[in-house]
């Protein structure tokens, strides 16, 4: 009876995972239909303005127009696709760019960040050069619009004040010191939701024209006009693909040019969240076929968990902080690097203390973690969501960061025993690891400033890539899964960080 309940157990977990299998592949195949249909009808040109990547969008034979679309900080082109998309559907012809230092552009940025004059004019002045390009290839003697977001919102304000070309201005999640009463003498903010400081210095903006302007109204006053509207219901990135959104940026274009268009929304954002989001699930169907080379792991004590835990995210900042290193042309990389490496480090040093058994390398859940990771979902996430392909230096930067991110997931893997030890060990873990990043932050704000806008990255990764490591884990250890997700970590964090060389 025991051994006919045990088989039916085992076809009953066999035709779930086969179901979940199918749903996911269907799930796949639907997002894809939908964000190919989205780009149909548009012509969709990879172009370079000198060292500058830039992607055209216009309907075939298109002659509305110059709209120049940024991204923000550690962004990339693809970020800003639906807004490009719904754009060109109405008319336009869109030119979208990787600023210096981000996505595949090759040219570091340079300059002093604390100043105006520094990397945000080379940034301005990359945007006019853009300007200029996109100019010389449709002839379009009228004025041009900017559309950007967060980092590039300041910079297109920027470029406003300084170029007599630029027409209207869209400002996504904007702030920027520049805008003052009368200029730019045409701007649209759209905020999300869940943006309150952003939102406020929306209505600031809008109160400098009208004083009893809010959000939804438009303001005018002696040539200047002026919008804030918010996303419902998003937050920094899901502004990005708010329908609200993108219709107010059509709908302020056509009054701007005195052009009438029926809106076609690129609504894309579900449809991508739906596709990684199966990739995931799929994962978990097929970690089934992974040969089962380990048995369960046991989880680690309390006092073990809490010294493990606690001792590594203490001594990490107090020491990375007196190491520089300086070779890397990216953003508080090196740091980083140092960082996860002396606690990833001494975290191994412990669990060897408490005889923590280390296991062997499973190599086709290492190969299957590593496919799947960077070429299924880092694939799909390079096409529709952000970039995820290296080039350049990138690759050097990469193998660096493998340095501390390798030590550092083996030893997150082994701690949470291939993410099979309970939830609230799982979250003392990591929570210990985003205390020791603030620790550092802390001790030195100026210069590590950036690690906060990472952070967020890093989380992503827990959430997505930890699952898929999980199940890895589960058949072909918690050292397999902690090298896979230590080299895909690398990947992720080579890709996002901004290049940056300071005698650039």
């Amino acid at each position: 009876m025991r051994a006919g309940d045990a088989a039916f157990s085992a076809l009953r977990k066999a035709v779930f995972r086969a179901l979940i299998f199918c749903v996911a592949l269907a799930c796949i195949a639907l997002s894809l239909v939908r964000l190919e249909g989205a780009r149909s009808g548009i012509d969709i040109s990879q172009m370079s303005a000198g060292t500058t990547p830039v992607r055209a969008y216009a309907m075939p034979g298109a002659e509305g127009p110059v709209v120049i679309v940024a991204h923000g900080f550690a962004g990339s082109l693809q970020l800003m696709e639906a807004y490009a998309l719904s754009i060109a559907y109405a008319g336009y012809r869109v030119f979208s760019f990787d600023f210096e230092g981000h996505g595949r552009n090759p040219v570091p940025m340079s300059g002093d960040v604390n100043a105006i004059e520094g990397t945000t004019q080379r940034l301005i002045d990359e945007t006019q050069r853009v300007t200029d390009f996109a100019l010389e290839q449709t002839g379009w003697d009228g004025p041009v619009a900017l559309l950007g977001h967060s980092m590039a919102t300041d910079v297109i304000a920027r470029t406003a004040l300084a170029d007599a070309r630029v027409g209207p201005v869209i400002g996504i999640s904007m702030f920027s010191q520049a805008v003052t009463a009368g200029a730019p003498s045409d701007l649209l903010m759209i905020t999300g939701d869940w943006e309150p400081m952003l939102r406020e210095a929306a209505v600031e903006a809008m109160q400098a024209v009208d004083p009893d302007a809010g959000e939804g109204d438009t303001a005018t006053a002696e040539g200047v006009i002026r919008r804030a509207v918010v996303a419902p219901n998003v937050e920094h990135v899901g502004v990005l693909y708010s329908p609200t959104g993108l219709r107010e940026a059509v709908a302020w274009l056509d009054r701007a040019y005195e052009r009438s268009s029926e809106p076609r929304l690129a609504t894309t954002g579900g449809w991508i969240a739906l596709l990684l989001g199966s990739v995931v699930a799929m994962a978990w169907a097929l970690a089934a076929f992974l040969p089962q080379e380990v048995g369960r792991r046991s989880p680690l004590a309390t006092r073990q968990l809490l010294i493990a835990s606690g001792v590594p995210s203490v001594v990490a900042p107090l020491t990375a902080m007196w190491i520089e290193i300086g070779a890397l042309p990216v953003l508080v990389a090196d740091y980083l690097m140092v960082h996860l490496l002396i606690y990833g480090a001494v975290q191994l040093a412990i669990l060897r203390y408490f005889d923590v058994p280390f296991g062997r390398i499973g190599r086709v859940g290492l190969l299957a973690l590593l496919i799947w990771g960077i070429g299924a979902f880092g694939m799909g996430l390079d096409r529709y969501a952000a970039n995820f392909t290296p080039s350049g230096t990138r690759w050097l930067i990469i193998a660096v960061l493998a340095l501390g991110t390798v030590p550092f997931m083996v030893a997150d893997a082994l701690t949470t025993a291939g993410g099979r030890a309970p939830f609230w060990h799982r979250l003392v873990a990591r929570t210990a690891f985003f205390l020791s990043l603030g620790a550092a932050v802390a001790l030195d704000f100026e210069g590590l400033f950036f690690l906060i806008i990472i952070l967020p990255v890093i989380l992503l990764f827990f959430i997505v890539y930890g699952l898929m490591g999980r199940w890895v884990a589960q058949h072909q250890g918690a050292l397999a899964a902690g090298l896979g997700l230590g080299l895909i970590l690398a990947w992720s964090l080579g890709v996002t960080f901004p290049l940056f060389s300071a005698t650039g």
